[in-house]
């Protein structure tokens, strides 16, 4: 049983069209959530009537009452569906998104209110990691945060240690991830490479120590000079383009946060080519996922 109402591309008259209401929303919603059929959680009856609410489902069975955001990331939204939609269109689709003071002024709601919303938003935009790196692949670690006096090279101090890796592809660079981690040793290194990397890609790194234990698991790993981004020029212009991207739009975030906006920036990245799907990816995820409560956040 397929969905017949995908929203394609990334055009915004033609997404306004598509969305003019919260009803347009929660039917979009319910299509997605009951794709492949209605199932009582409750009893595990699949015959059921329609609720009070728009597109909502009551089981016949046991009476349950299911409306479409219960159980996914839409959950006790503090306004309205149709807001919701506009502004993950917004994130996903702006080339560089969109920071939490740019929503509250476009949406007229409060800054953290969009702060939580898009955080919520970036969870959902977290790797899978069913798709590893292959062929050539580049892994360099870099800090994220301002200068600090004292403190030079992998000695991070109160700056934030982040791990990344580039798919080097005919004319360019191909998928990327990256992760926060808490030192640039084998340890720290070892579950971003068993979830990001193939096993048969051929890794380059600089020559950091802290990937020499990774040759046991990785044994097409080879190390070059860096020479100061030089030797590795396409994961440094990654990372330029990363922490500009981080420092223009966002400015700050904290280490608590800084997962997220890696998430957010590979989500798009991943996807540059093929932006068609993006957004209909994004309102699937937020549903399939569970709700977030603030208070598993902060």
């Amino acid at each position: 049983m397929g969905r017949s109402n995908k929203f394609i591309g990334v055009n915004s008259i033609k997404f306004n069209r598509a969305f003019g209401s919260d009803e347009d929303c929660y039917r979009y919603i319910a299509d997605i959530k009951w794709e492949d059929g209605y199932k009582c959680k409750k009893c595990g009856s699949t015959n059921y009537c329609n609720g009070k609410k728009p597109f909502s489902r009551r089981c016949t069975r046991c009476k349950f009452y299911e409306s479409p955001t219960a159980g996914t990331m839409f959950d006790k939204c503090k306004f309205s569906l149709l807001l919701a939609f506009h502004i993950a269109f917004k994130i996903a689709t702006k080339k560089k998104g969109m920071s939490s003071l740019e929503l509250s002024h476009e949406f007229e709601l409060r800054q953290m209110t969009c702060w939580e919303f898009k955080w919520k938003v970036q969870q959902a935009m977290q790797s899978t990691a069913s798709y590893p790196l292959e062929g050539v692949v580049c892994v360099d670690e870099f800090l994220v945060g301002g200068e600090e006096e004292g403190k030079r090279g992998r000695c991070k101090g109160k700056k934030k240690l982040v791990i990344v890796a580039v798919e080097i592809v005919e004319g360019g660079m191909g998928r990327a991830y990256a992760r926060m981690i808490k030192d640039a040793s084998a340890k720290s290194f070892e579950p971003f490479f068993n979830a990001h990397i193939s096993k048969d890609a051929r890794i380059i790194t600089d020559e950091w120590t802290g990937y020499i234990p990774m040759k046991k698991d990785y044994p097409k790993l080879e190390q070059v000079k860096s020479d100061k981004g030089k030797g590795l020029p396409e994961i440094h212009n990654h990372i330029m383009n990363l922490k500009g991207w981080l420092r223009g739009i966002h400015h700050h975030c904290t280490e608590e946060r800084l997962q997220g906006y890696l998430n957010e920036f590979h989500y798009r990245n991943n996807r540059r080519g093929n932006m068609d799907g993006i957004f209909d990816n994004l309102i699937k995820r937020m549903v399939q996922n569970n709700p977030i409560r603030l208070n598993t956040v902060v």
